[in-house]
């Protein structure tokens, strides 16, 4: 058997074993509630949370077991007749502000808030601070007769346009 036959025989086999692949990933999808308004309601509100174990993605997006937990109890939360807002309520009262993407301005968040912008203010008034120290040590530098010579004969100006470096 020649290279291009086995080829030719792996080729349709590797696809047949990649298509499997994926259909036994697909099996590990959440379900889905049996009701689809309940569903919607648990995307709705779930995306307005974060995920308390990955920090960066939401409740929806997350696939780590607390957040498929928390799933859950907002499903039964939904089904008891709780409101989006008394849901939020019940979790913030758990975990704290930090289970909201949007935290709400108040004092024990103001650094959340006000920190980045604090930390820019800050970083500018040092820069600025450090450019006109620096500015201000910053001398042209004396040239003797020679180097000016030389200066302007590189240039090709003649020294009668420059004014004189009186130093």
């Amino acid at each position: 058997m020649t290279n291009a036959m086995t080829r030719r025989l792996l080729a349709p086999l590797a696809g047949l074993l990649l298509a499997a692949s994926l259909n036994l990933h697909a099996a590990d999808a959440t379900p889905m509630a049996e009701d689809p308004v309940v569903e919607a309601r648990l995307v709705t509100i779930s995306e307005e949370l974060r995920c308390l174990v990955c920090q960066n993605e939401s409740l929806a997006a997350s696939r780590a077991e607390l957040a498929n937990d928390l799933r859950e109890e907002v499903r039964k939360l939904i089904h008891q007749g709780k409101s989006d807002a008394d849901i939020r309520d019940y979790l913030v009262a758990r975990y704290g502000d930090f289970v909201l993407y949007r935290p709400p301005v108040k004092p024990t968040t103001w650094l959340l808030w006000f920190g980045p912008f604090a930390l820019l203010a800050g970083g500018a008034v040092g820069l600025i601070a450090y450019l006109r120290r620096r500015a201000g040590k910053v001398d042209a530098p004396d040239l003797t007769a020679d180097q000016r010579a030389a200066a302007e004969a590189l240039l090709g100006t003649d020294s009668s346009q420059r004014p004189k470096n009186d130093a």
